[in-house]
């Protein structure tokens, strides 16, 4: 969504980020989500290694490699969430909205942040956005490893 954002509005894919992870925070007040520490870093480191790795960080060459390189990233990014959101610092602006939509719903962590996914890749994907293999690759692959992630850092280190 933040790529179709700004290919509309001419601003950075990580400035994008940043102000709609402060627009996500509006959603909190009606799911009782509490910001924390977490939550401000989250919002701001993300938006800025968005911006410093489209810039720096070359795709490699090999489609292989690519497919490879967007599978380890969804797990890295579950796992990381799993650390961060179990250490109580306060979510980040997504994962927050994620919890509060799963304390109200009952829906497994896996269902609901796939459905978020879905949600901001078909607004993102009409705003002229690229949808590839990569980006089907996170928006069905992060809810389950968001929900590995907690079920791994919860089993080993609480």
């Amino acid at each position: 969504m933040a790529q179709g954002i700004s290919l509309n509005l001419n601003y950075s894919i990580g400035f994008i980020t940043f102000i709609l992870s402060v627009a996500v925070l509006f959603f909190w007040i009606f799911l009782n989500q509490k910001p924390g520490i977490g939550t401000a870093l989250n919002a701001l480191i993300v938006a800025i290694m968005i911006d410093v790795c489209i810039r720096f960080v070359q795709t490699p060459d090999n489609y292989l490699s690519q497919i490879f390189l967007a599978i380890f990233a969804v797990f890295t990014v579950g796992l990381g969430g799993g650390i961060y959101l179990v250490a109580n610092l306060g979510p980040g602006p997504r994962d927050g909205l994620m919890i509060g939509l799963q304390e109200k719903t009952h829906f497994p962590i896996a269902i609901v942040r796939t459905f978020l996914e879905i949600t901001v890749v078909f607004l993102g994907w009409y705003l002229g956005g690229i949808v590839g293999v990569g980006t089907l690759l996170f928006v069905f692959g992060i809810g389950p490893a968001v929900a590995l992630g907690l079920f791994i850092v919860k089993k080993f280190f609480n």
